[in-house]
């Protein structure tokens, strides 16, 4: 008799236990995927500046704008291989720049 309540009480901490983990990686989750919105958020507030504050070569700087890249923030997620008019020695420049500007904040 006393193997069985002893049996339903670990049960019943078992199924607890079990919810509390399940929580708990919920929870876990969610702040990670807040977390990494948060970060979206700051690397894009950061990078709200006129593309001029990186001091690229006037050549650089007029591809730039004539492709439509006024800010920082629009540099993001793009291939500069694919940018008409932008070799090695210019997409070196720019990257250079970024990696200074980035390293100031």
């Amino acid at each position: 008799m006393n193997d069985k309540n002893n049996l339903k009480e670990n049960d019943h901490d078992v199924n607890n236990n079990l919810e509390y983990q399940l929580d708990m990686q919920r929870l876990r989750e969610e702040l990670k995927k807040k977390f990494d919105e948060y970060q979206t958020t700051m690397k894009y507030m950061l990078a709200d500046a006129p593309i001029q504050v990186l001091n690229l070569p006037t050549s650089v700087e007029k591809i730039l704008l004539n492709e439509g890249f006024l800010r920082i923030y629009d540099l993001f997620n793009v291939d500069f291989v694919k940018i008409k008019g932008l070799g090695i020695t210019r997409i070196r420049n720019l990257t250079s720049s970024l990696d200074k500007f980035f390293s100031m904040l």
